[in-house]
């Protein structure tokens, strides 16, 4: 059985927040640093009770933990972590690359000088946080900015089909990689947000194909942990058949 910190009483939290989403954090950080493997059953009995918290806010947080795309509701079950389907997994991916390449577009058409600024901030915020112990908040802000990148599109039926992606993409088995790996941590974190910042600078210059082409190469770093760093890698012929499927279109 996992052992959780211990929180303070219901509307006492430190931060300042929702019980509900300091939940989800220490929940978030226990299923990326493979304390909790996949298809493992949260019982919202057993945690409320370690955490000495009502149901409530333990439901409420199982219910952010389903929306990131960590866990599935299974009906007349529970809710348990994710388990991997690599087929599943490898389709995610091609839809991603394929959406970046039209949120990117978009988002250099539309994009302010205000959200410039906003994206520049949500960078820099990143950079703060790249610590094992801060792998939930790093993937959390990193999920903010692309969604926020998609936000800018103003295209409500593209903000929701990357919502949808992104959820089915599980990129938090590439931070559970970190856990086992930590002496890529450092490079790893580093690149992650030289990426970032160069997506950012292609839109302020509202250059739509650049913006494309960087978002494309930032996606298929993951494809590259995929590949590298999972205990079950995916094959790489069907990465590199995605991958190729997009930069052929970039190319024209």
């Amino acid at each position: 059985m996992a052992a959780y910190p211990t929180l303070e009483k219901e509307g006492k939290s430190t931060q300042k927040r929702p019980l509900k989403e300091d939940l989800f954090e220490v929940l978030h950080e226990k299923i990326i640093s493979g304390e909790y493997k996949p298809g493992a059953w949260l019982r919202q009995d057993e945690i409320a009770t370690q955490l000495g918290v009502s149901m409530t806010p333990v439901r409420e947080g199982l219910d952010l933990l389903v929306s990131a795309g960590l866990a599935e509701r299974v009906p007349y079950r529970g809710v348990r972590v994710r388990e991997i389907v690599m087929k599943d997994v490898i389709e995610a991916y091609g839809l991603r690359l394929m959406l970046e390449v039209a949120i990117a577009q978009e988002a250099a058409k539309n994009i302010t000088p205000e959200q410039a600024a906003s994206l520049e901030l949500m960078v820099a915020e990143m950079r703060e946080h790249d610590s094992l112990k801060e792998m939930s908040t790093a993937r959390k802000l990193s999920r903010d900015f692309h969604s926020a990148v998609a936000d800018i599109t103003q295209n409500a039926l593209l903000i929701k089909l990357y919502g949808v992606v992104a959820n089915a993409f599980p990129d938090w088995i590439l931070y559970e990689a970190l856990f086992r790996k930590p002496e890529i941590l450092v490079a790893s974190m580093s690149a992650m947000h030289d990426e970032h910042l160069r997506i950012v600078n292609a839109l302020k210059a509202r250059d739509g194909a650049k913006t494309a082409l960087y978002s494309v190469e930032h996606v298929m770093e993951s494809g590259k942990w995929l590949e590298t760093y999972l205990e079950h890698p995916a094959p790489a012929e069907l990465l590199r058949e995605k991958e190729e499927q997009v930069l052929s279109l970039l190319r024209k």
